[in-house]
């Protein structure tokens, strides 16, 4: 099969070179997916959408109208298809995302982690199963509507995943951990679109979801992820006491579930701004402090993916979570594999369980998720 020089496509490019193949669309109801689809089908592809039933909800009100799996997503899904003529069909991947999303997620609060689920999502169901399902049913690729490019070197016959036009957009950080295999099966469309272009399109195309919100952060989470957890973990959250960076208890708080590293609300009256900076589920404590102590230049990093390879001490920047700048810093591969980043000004509230991500210029790189703290000291740390 002949390899895409580029699959991030603008909708005035001529056909691509893969006039014909078969892509398999991800389609949630929503206006970037459904334009997706449109994209792929002007360029000549032979379109199928299918949207992913991941869990069932409690209810359909107007709050989880919005999010994937609502029974208003999967009909605005299959709308789009009838109205551009491609087949539609729902994939049930229900146990998959209950053992490899949702169970995780709530493993991980228990562990005094902060896990990104949507990115487990992406991992596990969207470029793992649904490629497999994929690959299974004749289709030479899967698309999807996030915002990012595609490209492919064609002397180094490897895949550069680079960050899509739309800064406000870029859904680069999220993708981290695809494989140069996946992405030989990848398409995105909006990487050279921003928002309003695709909204744009989708009304020229006469579609009902033009101007659809964008769906909720967290799909599963009807409300606040705290009380998620509680109705779904039993004992995950248990009182218990809240000390300062000397050790002396301060007060008391409601379950280190309730609490993410940097968090000001909530915590008391102290008589000055107080922080939390750090937090342990095994004895249930939680640390707080001034806001100078969430500073740190230092973090250790493991289940590292490298979409392209990098040398020991390069030079490049990162981003410690999703909104966040990329900053710059430079890698130290440990002896046990972990991974040792060096920021050149200390960051703010870096969140174990969180997501590290690396960049060079506009190409992302690569992962690994974060296992120290704002307290994290390299020069004392095992394997450090």
């Amino acid at each position: 099969m002949t390899k895409p020089q580029d699959t991030s496509a603008a909708a005035d490019q001529p056909l691509d070179p893969h006039h014909g193949k078969r892509v398999l669309v991800a389609m949630s109801g929503g206006v970037d997916s459904s334009v997706a689809a449109v994209l792929l089908q002007r360029q000549g592809y032979e379109v199928t959408g299918v949207t992913l039933k991941l869990f069932d909800r409690q209810n359909e009100d107007e709050y989880v109208s919005r999010a994937c799996c609502s029974l208003e997503s999967v009909e605005d899904a299959r709308r789009v298809c009838h109205a551009i003529g491609v087949e539609h069909h729902t994939f049930n991947m229900k146990r998959s995302f209950e053992e490899k999303v949702i169970t995780p997620f709530v493993e991980a609060y228990r562990q005094g982690l902060t896990p990104n689920p949507c990115v487990e999502c992406n991992r596990s169901i969207k470029f793992e199963e649904l490629l497999e399902k994929a690959d299974a049913y004749g289709f030479d690729f899967v698309a999807t509507g996030h915002y990012l490019r595609n490209t492919l070197d064609p002397a180094t016959g490897l895949f550069h995943l680079r960050k899509g036009c739309d800064d406000r957009k870029d859904q680069s950080y999220a993708l981290y951990m695809l494989t140069q295999k996946q992405l030989s099966k990848l398409l995105f469309p909006l990487g050279e679109l921003t928002k309003p272009e695709v909204r744009a399109i989708a009304l020229a195309a006469g579609l009902r979801i033009h101007n659809k919100p964008d769906s909720q952060e967290i799909c599963f989470v009807d409300g606040r992820y705290t009380e998620f957890l509680r109705e779904n973990s039993g004992d995950i959250a248990k009182p218990g006491p809240m000390y300062d960076s000397d050790g002396k208890i301060v007060g008391q708080h409601t379950g280190v579930v309730d609490y993410t590293i940097g968090q000001r609300k909530g915590l008391g009256a102290f008589g000055q701004p107080t922080f939390v900076i750090d937090k342990n589920a095994t004895d249930n404590r939680l640390v707080v402090g001034p806001n100078e102590a969430l500073f740190n230049r230092y973090l250790l990093a493991d289940h590292i993916n490298w979409i392209v390879p990098v040398t020991d001490g390069q030079q490049m920047t990162a981003k410690i979570r999703y909104s966040a700048k990329p900053a710059p810093c430079q890698i130290d591969i440990q002896t046990d594999g972990k991974l040792l980043v060096i920021f050149s000004e200390p960051q703010r509230a870096i969140t174990p369980g969180q997501l590290i991500v690396f960049y060079r210029d506009d190409e992302m790189l690569g992962g690994a998720t974060i296992r120290t703290g704002p307290r994290f000291n390299p020069a004392t740390a095992a394997g450090g």
